[in-house]
């Protein structure tokens, strides 16, 4: 079953924030996270994904660094900032209430 796109759009920064207050990381890497962990039923468009850095460096959620390969491309890594872990944090309140809202809508829960 492939997860709706409409689902996810509105949730990539959230998604990417999450990777990153774990661990600094690379634009492919954190696509093969979300392509793993999901079970290959999400992948990210390049567009998508580098539009949403954009996105939360504009933001002050991320921060930028050149990787010091020896060998190949010099990676951009990203950095989550205080910030954008202030915003992962209210992005899964929001999450969390908005999955009650519809949790109560389709299961027909009356409070």
């Amino acid at each position: 079953m492939s997860i709706a796109s409409d689902l996810i759009r509105g949730n990539t920064d959230m998604i990417i924030l999450a990777h990153l207050s774990r661990q600094d990381s690379y634009g492919y890497e954190i696509n093969k996270m979300i392509q793993q962990a999901s079970g290959k039923r999400l992948e990210l468009k390049e567009a998508t994904l580098y539009g949403a850095f954009r996105r939360l460096e504009e933001a002050g959620s991320i921060l930028f660094y050149w990787g010091d390969e020896q060998t190949g491309a010099r990676r951009r890594y990203y950095r989550i900032t205080p910030a954008g872990r202030a915003a992962l944090e209210q992005s899964m309140k929001d999450w969390t209430e908005a999955k009650d809202i519809i949790d109560t809508l389709i299961g027909g829960e009356s409070e």
